[in-house]
């Protein structure tokens, strides 16, 4: 084992004088308690490390000790419905109200197991060799570990084990011999292999109208959600790790304030999940990192999050990871860059901080696992700009490598209008692949109605500017039809409120329900003004109240109701003439 002596502390920061060899990103222990660190650079005999605890107490003459290993994190079953820190150490279930210093991975627990394979049989790293009920009713597959192959010589029979247990045994093509676990070890910063990378072709549902109908982002997908102080990130966050249609939940809190964290925690394992009506936590895993903790576990506590996710992806599962925020990530970044003193680059942040970002946001994917499955990736990840203001560099980086941009706005936030996505600064690269799965669920129609209310969105912003100046009164006809018709899809369609029992979530069918009669609502209205009916008659119509509500009145086992208010809509305008009074 390699051995280095301190000779210089700057906070998390340390170098120390090698008398071995030490490799990039190895994993380290550092003084009398053996605090975890890694190497962050080498110079000749001199190693630089980043420590992931507080360095009190530490001083030039003590001892770090190499691993000889990348830094990594144990895999297993037992991670569902557990919380953590950002180096995957057990947060609730600690002895102590802390994590102690030199506690580095979770306590094995017994689990019961069941074989899947015999022996005799060859398996290679991701194969399937049995199963585990922890958490839940459902039970998580065990994997081989990658880059392992050859014959199984023996397994363990069924029974309880603990997670780091010997259950195999496998003998490589060079005939030597390997034992492995229901768990293994595997480097955070290196990505997990896998069979194929696969297009996409469906989207990840949210249950968000503005998201699912007008910004989708695909399984497997990568999202930024961008947004200042207010706006509503923690919040849309949760309803998304609640409601999409993922398998599984990783919820990375990197550098958040306490009091954010602190009701996370409390509220997640209050949360029931509505496909099952079983408590949410049991397929969540929770990575909390506040902002008073190590900040270089902040900076570590990312990619321990996605390495969680692309190992229940890698079991044939789809997974969605919550990220919030990178901006504190990227804030740990640039400290620990003027600690080394490199030459800051844009805003103080390191040059290195795009490529950062792309190695994080390109570990999403819908893939082909090694044992054949289909798995997917979804990364979401939350930015907290300063100000509000998306010209800084992170948010900047950020649009490189995401396919959706979900902004929020401080305007409508102020203004209760939520979720709070600004429809015109936000966009979806994946709808051109998204909208053929639309046509398999009957709206052929969907893209085309898409672009009709962007389009009539932004004609309402321009024309408000201009109704400031002259007066909503003096425009024509059919631009005061515009503002009414924008206002309509904004109140009926893109306002839901993650509060309500009704709205809190759509469905495809009640999605594509209530845009189809939104957009009927504006072809009659225009057909209507064109034929002379006046706008302020059309605005007294009382399906149009219906519609403006129809997300809270109409619950998802009434669909039905859509069809009155469609026979409603089609009486009042039977006639440019009864367009000016309301039918029923």
């Amino acid at each position: 084992m390699s051995q280095a002596i301190i000779t210089w502390i700057s906070g998390p920061v340390l170098r120390a004088k090698a008398s071995g060899t030490f490799n990039m990103n190895e994993a380290v222990r550092v003084g009398d308690n053996k605090l975890p660190g890694e190497v962050i650079r080498i110079e000749e005999q001199e190693i630089v490390a980043q420590v992931y605890e507080g360095t009190s107490g530490l001083r030039p003459g003590m001892v770090v000790e190499g691993s000889g290993l990348p830094l990594a994190v144990r895999l297993g079953p037992g991670l569902l419905g557990n919380i953590f820190d950002g180096l995957l150490r057990p947060l609730s279930d600690t002895a102590s109200k802390y994590v102690e210093p030199g506690i580095y991975e979770t306590r094995p627990q017994a689990l019961p197991f069941k074989p899947i394979i015999g022996a005799g049989e060859r398996v290679q790293g991701g194969t399937v060799f049995g199963a585990v009920r922890a958490v839940g009713p459902k039970a998580q597959r065990c994997l081989v570990p990658p880059g392992l192959q050859g014959e199984l010589i023996d397994i363990a029979p069924a029974g309880d084990y603990a997670e780091d247990q010997p259950l195999c045994r496998l003998r490589a093509g060079d005939g030597a011999t390997h034992e492995f676990a229901m768990s293994h070890l595997w480097p955070v910063r290196r990505p997990r292999p896998v069979a194929a990378r696969l297009s996409v072709d469906q989207p990840m549902l949210t249950g968000q109208r503005i998201l699912d109908g007008l910004f989708p982002v695909a399984r497997g997908g990568k999202a930024a959600l961008p947004g200042g102080f207010g706006t509503g990130k923690t919040v849309l966050l949760e309803t998304l790790a609640k409601w999409c249609d993922a398998d599984i939940i990783v919820y990375v809190g990197c550098g958040e304030r306490g009091n954010e964290i602190a009701g996370v925690l409390h509220e997640f394992p209050q949360l029931e999940d509505p496909r099952t009506g079983r408590p949410l936590m049991e397929r969540t895993v929770i990575i909390a990192n506040t902002s008073n903790m190590p900040v270089v576990a902040r900076e570590a506590s990312i990619y321990t999050g996605v390495t969680v996710a692309e190992y229940f992806r890698d079991q044939g599962l789809h997974v969605a990871l919550m990220a919030d925020s990178t901006s504190r990530w990227a804030e740990a970044l640039r400290e620990i860059s003027g600690r080394l003193g490199e030459l800051p680059a844009e805003g103080g942040y390191p040059a290195y901080l795009s490529s950062r970002l792309a190695e994080f946001y390109e570990r999403a994917a819908r893939v082909r696992t090694a044992n054949g499955d289909e798995g997917s990736l979804t990364l979401i990840g939350a930015i907290s700009p300063p100000g509000g203001d998306f010209s800084e560099p992170v948010t900047t980086h950020t649009r490189r490598y995401v396919r959706c941009f979900w902004a929020l706005d401080r305007t409508r936030a102020h203004a209760r209008f939520f979720p709070a996505i600004h429809p015109l600064q936000s966009y979806s690269e994946d709808v051109d692949q998204l909208g053929r799965w639309w046509e398999t669920k009957g709206h052929p129609r969907w893209a085309a109605q898409r672009r009709r209310f962007l389009t009539l969105l932004e004609e309402q912003a321009r024309l408000e500017r201009m109704a400031r100046i002259v007066g909503k009164e003096a425009l024509p006809p059919r631009q005061q039809l515009v503002l009414l018709c924008a206002q309509l899809i904004n109140e009926g369609f893109l306002r839901q409120s993650a509060y309500s029992a009704i709205d809190r979530y759509a469905s495809p069918e009640r999605q594509i329900a209530m845009m189809r009669l939104l957009s009927r609502f504006v072809a009659l209205a225009e057909n209507a003004v064109a034929e002379g009916a006046s706008v302020d008659r059309l605005s007294q119509l009382g399906v149009l109240r219906q519609l403006q509500r129809m997300g809270e009145d109409v619950p998802e086992d009434r669909l039905d109701v859509f069809e009155d208010i469609w026979r409603r809509l089609e009486a009042s305008f039977a006639t440019p003439q009864e367009a000016a009074v309301d039918a029923g």
